[in-house]
């Protein structure tokens, strides 16, 4: 069964900023690319997995409300914690246990778009 969800647009404000911030906090490279005349953030992913990608487009506005989108950390949780702050995001709830699935994080990026550091059981 293919993936529910194809892609994802993250609306930031600042793109440089918001690429050094996701690079250190999922401890890869958020690349830039040219997209028709704008530029994203591109995330990294492996051939066929979900992608997405940090957008500054008119009309996008990153929200600390709403949707929560989750990255995976699995086995550097703590140190994605602290590049958090050291990136210039914010932890808005500590690290908790999330029954079986395992453990996260919620925090704003620099953005202020509300995301969860994720660390599989």
């Amino acid at each position: 069964m293919p993936h529910a969800i194809t892609w994802f647009d993250l609306p930031v404000a600042e793109l440089n900023r918001a690429v050094a911030f996701y690079s250190a906090v999922i401890g890869q490279p958020v690349r830039i690319d040219d997209h028709g005349g704008y530029k994203v953030g591109v995330f990294p992913a492996a051939a066929g997995e979900i992608a997405g990608c940090l957008v500054v487009r008119p009309g996008y506005k990153p929200a600390g409300e709403g949707s929560l989108l989750y990255f995976n950390v699995a086995g550097r949780l703590d140190a994605a914690v602290t590049a958090v702050t050291a990136a210039g995001g914010r932890i808005t709830k500590a690290k908790h246990q999330i029954g079986p699935w395992g453990w996260r994080v919620l925090a704003t990026d620099t953005e202020g778009n509300a995301i969860a550091l994720h660390a599989p059981a």
